[in-house]
């Protein structure tokens, strides 16, 4: 993929450094169990009682192990993809920005939602930041995937979870949550270019 926003190849390792940082954790908090993912997901009950923590943690535990593989298997494509795209600051900014978004998403806009677990909402913000650098600069596969993101979003939004994806999981899919995830990630990525450059190397 040509996705490159002129970085050396020591950024890549950076980044894929950084998603397999993201991925143990994800493994640990999936080793405390039911008990411990309950105690780390999102809850709005639980958030209402100043429990804020769940927040962050509510985006790193998940249904289970199938859930979690899935969850990794994504991770891993969006490094491969997209690792490059900016520097571990860049990339912690966006992430910090995706993930701020979702739970304001669920909170203002889906207040039926009550509870939520995994990675699939940050996923797609990474993804959506991704590709901005190679849009810029009209790539090919850039664009094509951008399209390919666009029309599962919309496919989501009108029909529901893409086929299997539930079973796959273990449960419900939430996809109000990867639309929130790309709107953070562009928005975290148009954050970064505002306050420092779209071409520097942070």
């Amino acid at each position: 993929m040509g996705l490159r926003d002129g970085l050396d190849n020591s950024c890549k390792w950076r980044s894929l450094a950084a998603a397999g940082a993201i991925g143990m954790i994800a493994v640990f908090l999936q080793l405390a169990g039911a008990e411990g993912r309950e105690a780390l997901a999102w809850d709005r009950s639980a958030l209402a009682d100043g429990e804020l923590w769940r927040l962050v943690t509510g985006h790193f535990a998940h249904l289970g192990w199938s859930h979690l593989g899935l969850n990794l298997a994504g991770l891993a494509l969006v490094a491969w993809i997209a690792g490059e795209a900016y520097g571990l600051l860049r990339w912690a900014i966006i992430t910090l920005a995706t993930i701020a978004v979702i739970d304001a998403g669920f909170w203002y806009l889906y207040t039926d939602l009550e509870w939520y677990v995994g990675l699939s909402g940050l996923l797609h913000g990474l993804l959506v930041a991704g590709l901005l650098p190679g849009i810029r600069r009209h790539d090919r596969d850039a664009l094509v995937l951008a399209m390919l993101v666009i029309g599962k979003l919309a496919w989501e939004q009108a029909v529901g979870p893409m086929p299997g994806s539930e079973s796959g999981a273990g449960g419900a899919v939430i996809v109000d949550a990867h639309l929130y995830g790309a709107v953070g990630g562009l928005l975290g990525a148009l954050l970064t270019w505002r306050r420092v450059g779209p071409d520097a190397s942070i």
